[in-house]
């Protein structure tokens, strides 16, 4: 039998050569066709008596990435489509197809015949499931290689065995960790824990797991073997008594109890452990298939998964613009920006040319480089090698002339219209005709800047975020005249320096910064009205997001927050800032010098580490509090939430972003917006427009005017209609193609 997925060679030994290499994509997936084959190959091992044992592995760069996560998705919309018909029909199909995976897996472990797993890159969920079914585990010797189960990430858990295998290979408070958290493993890290058998130099790869099979491999794994124990022993034991309720107890600590699949994984290793190992494979199934008809999972999956890959291979990209290669880019200030810009250029082996007034200043940005991969070097993560060469990328200059052969210009000087403009001359002065120019700006309209420049066709935003190093998110600014060139460069930018893209229109703010301002003015808002600080802090953490208001408020500064709010009413007018939370800031920065993270004081106090910050005791004294019974909760979570969302709902109708999947990734990406709910407009969509607009007027009639529902939300509400069919992204794409 010839196969498409797969290629089967049977060496001397008698040792079957599996090598899994998927045509026409870069890396390797698990298809309903891939799997169909590998179903195949190992009835075939099973049956040949010549073959001795298989060693599988890949003829990509990476092992796999686990599963094609579309197919999921397909199996969810059969599920939605079936279950109104008949709802236990569609669940048992749904059971049955969550368990091919399973079934094969187990199939493969029980076949007679050893089977070894040499992992050559990347070993991802499924992939590494399969892995652990395997008899024999050899990992190459090489940074390349990553093995995970890294489900949870994306609202689901692994389902074809891993919650089973992995706390049978190694004790339960790691398999736990290493399950709730996707946590990534290295060779060494995956040795330690008994989760594979050997690491071999990468051309010894093939080698090393052949003659795991040719010194006698058992076919069997150890929890078929007979007096099979748990390492760590078992749940009902001392260690279990010290481990299980604390577990829990973290898990809630750190979820708070929203999202369904980290608690059942917790469900699966506990029940799973208490019975033979078959018995808890259904166990796993049964709850996979619970989870997979939570909303958490449907709209993690769509936007964690589908949606940030279609955004990080240019689905916003114009059509028909030739693809750029970088040689050469310009970054204009050395400031902390421009500095984590050119790391960010460099890291991605792109020589960069970084400018400030003067070569000190210019020297200092790249300083920055220097500490951030020297850092890396200190902990592993790098190598001396890897920091020689990023640092030879950088050049530091006060000369414009050295931004001669730029493809592209990023300035990111001092958030002055004049400023901005002399460095836009000057480097235009230099730069070929076909350069693109972008500013880092965020606060200042990208139509006005573009007036500065002689070709503002070539003229565009690109909106970091900071600390640049880490920020995965980045706002591509269109003004009136950017022509697709400028936006083609700028995608192939951002991707290239593995950032994620979304496109916005010119406006106050640009996307994000709305979003993230109305998150503070709510909490400004809480505090006002005596709400105790730490209610506001926690009920932002139980609502979902990574970091409540007030902390957010003094990463950003507290001073710059009281520069926007005076700088938007001299533009838009006194109205546009409530007076109650201009004052609030001004009592914070003048007059008690509260600036936030940066001086050491802000609406929390920084002590010197290890001690860790606390709100300070004075905010308690800057209005009268109301005794904490006597504050809504639940309600605090949801003002929280509402009110980005009917902002990010705004920014829609506004015309600002126009595809959903932007407006989703980017407010996780960017705010941490509660992951669970898959972004902004899915937790409206989860929700119901109706039902969402009833909430956002009773809200309103208590709060004020900043919870009214825009009316595409009314109109939504009245239709039945969610955002992602009325701004339906994948439509727009084939309206392309036909045209």
């Amino acid at each position: 039998m010839s196969y498409t997925n797969f290629t089967l060679d049977i060496d001397n030994d008698g040792v079957a050569l599996v090598t899994w290499d998927m045509p026409d994509r870069s890396m390797n997936v698990f298809t309903e066709e891939a799997m169909l084959e590998l179903n195949a190959i190992v009835d075939k091992v099973a049956s040949d008596a010549s073959i001795k044992g298989a060693v599988i592995t890949s003829g990509k760069d990476t092992f796999s990435g686990g599963a094609d996560i579309t197919m999921l998705q397909k199996m969810l919309s059969k599920f939605a489509a079936d279950k109104a018909k008949d709802l236990d029909k569609a669940t048992k199909v749904l059971f049955d197809n969550a368990g091919y995976m399973t079934g094969l897996f187990r199939k493969l472990e029980t076949s007679g015949k050893p089977w070894v797993s040499a992992i050559n890159g990347t070993c991802m969920g499924g992939a590494f499931e399969l892995s652990l079914a395997c008899h024999g585990r050899v990992a190459a010797d090489s940074d390349k290689v990553k093995m995970a189960l890294p489900e949870v990430k994306i609202g689901i858990f692994p389902g074809a065995g891993g919650t089973q295998r992995v706390p049978r290979l190694t004790d339960q408070q790691q398999a736990l960790q290493m399950l709730t958290s996707g946590q990534t493993l290295s060779p060494q890290k995956a040795k330690s824990m008994g989760l594979i058998h050997e690491i071999a130099e990468p051309t010894k790869l093939v080698e090393t797991a052949k003659a795991m099979i040719k010194n006698g491999l058992k076919p069997v794994a150890p929890w078929d073997e007979k007096g099979f124990k748990l390492p760590g022993g078992p749940v009902y034991s001392v260690a279990g008594a010290n481990l299980w309720p604390p577990a829990i107890a973290i898990l809630r600590r750190e979820t708070y109890g929203n999202y369904p699949a980290a608690a059942a994984i917790l469900k699966c290793v506990y029940e799973g452990l208490l019975v033979p190992f078959d018995t808890g494979l259904r166990i796993e199934q049964r709850y996979f298939t619970e989870i997979m008809q939570t909303r958490e999972a449907a709209a993690m999956i769509r936007s964690l998964f589908v949606s940030l890959q279609e955004l990080n291979k240019g689905a916003r990209r114009p059509a028909g613009v030739p693809e750029t290669k970088f040689k050469k880019i310009g970054v204009l200030g050395a400031g902390f920006m421009g500095a984590g810009i050119a790391y960010v250029t460099a890291k991605a082996g792109i020589p960069v040319v970084l400018l400030d007034r003067d070569m000190d200043a210019a020297a200092k940005g790249k300083a920055h480089s220097d500490s951030l991969i020297s850092d890396q070097v200190r902990t592993g993560r790098a190598k001396p090698e890897d920091k020689d060469r990023l640092l030879s990328l950088i050049t530091p200059t006060a000369d414009y002339a050295d931004l001669t052969g730029c493809d592209l210009v990023v300035e990111a000087v001092f958030e002055d219209s004049d400023v901005k403009k002399d460095a836009t001359e000057k480097a235009e002065a230099v730069l070929k005709p076909t350069a693109v120019f972008a500013s880092n700006t965020s606060t200042i309209p990208i139509t006005s800047l573009a007036k500065n420049s002689a070709r503002p066709k070539n003229f565009i935003g690109i909106h970091f975020f900071s600390p640049v190093d880490k920020m995965m998110l980045v706002e591509i600014i269109l003004g009136k005249k950017t022509g697709d060139k400028a936006l083609a460069t700028a995608i192939d930018f951002v991707r290239a320096i593995k950032k994620t893209p979304i496109i916005v229109n010119d406006t106050r703010g640009f996307y994000v910064n709305r979003c993230v301002l109305r998150y503070m003015s709510e909490a400004y808002k809480m505090l006002i009205e005596g709400v105790p600080a730490p209610m506001i802090e926690n009920a932002a953490k139980a609502a979902g997001m990574p970091v409540g208001p007030l902390a957010l408020t003094d990463e950003t500064a507290i001073d710059l927050a009281q520069k926007i709010m005076k700088q938007t009413m001299r533009d838009l007018g006194d109205k546009a800032v409530d007076p109650k939370q201009m004052t609030l800031i001004n009592t914070l920065v003048d007059t008690h010098g509260r600036f936030g993270r940066k001086n050491g004081k802000g609406f929390y106090d920084y002590p010197q580490k290890p001690a860790k910050k606390k709100l300070w005791p004075g905010l308690k004294d800057l209005y009268p509090q109301l005794a904490p019974e006597r504050v809504d909760y639940e309600e605090l979570k949801r003002r929280l939430l509402v009110t980005i969302a009917l902002e990010a709902a705004r920014v829609m109708e506004e015309g600002i972003v126009t595809d959903p999947r932007e407006a989703d990734v980017g407010s996780i990406l960017a705010f941490g917006f509660a992951p669970f709910t898959g972004g902004v407009l899915s937790y409206i969509d989860g929700i119901g427009a109706k039902k969402f607009v009833k909430i956002a007027k009773g809200l309103q009639k208590k709060y004020g005017a900043e919870f009214k529902a825009p009316k595409l939300l009314l109109d939504m509400a009245e239709k039945g209609e969610t955002f992602y069919q009325r701004f339906d992204p994948y439509a727009r794409s084939e309206a392309k193609k036909a045209a």
